[in-house]
């Protein structure tokens, strides 16, 4: 099972985070917005409609999500509770 990040950002922004961050994982772009309108994770701010709660989905190997964080914007997420809930998965 591998990791991905999904952001409504740009292909080419996600190129430059990847470098920019080091990250050892892919990162998909919902650029048109249907996966924020699939999970349900849209509102609309500034006049920008779609636009992402920060949230993060841990989805199982069958396609189950099996938990959901949700935070402000200016909150940090707590990635060893993602790594946590993740190692509980395989067990």
């Amino acid at each position: 099972m591998q990791p991905v990040g999904i952001s409504r950002d740009s292909p080419w922004t996600h190129i430059a985070w990847t470098q920019a961050l080091d990250l050892n994982f892919g990162l998909l772009s919902d650029f048109n917005g249907d996966v924020v309108r699939a999970f349900g994770i849209g509102f609309e701010f500034r006049g920008f409609h779609d636009v992402a709660r920060r949230t993060t989905f841990l989805v199982d190997q069958t396609g189950i999500v099996r938990n959901v964080w949700e935070y402000e914007t200016g909150d940090v997420p707590d990635v060893d509770e993602w790594l946590e809930a993740c190692r509980a998965l395989k067990h």
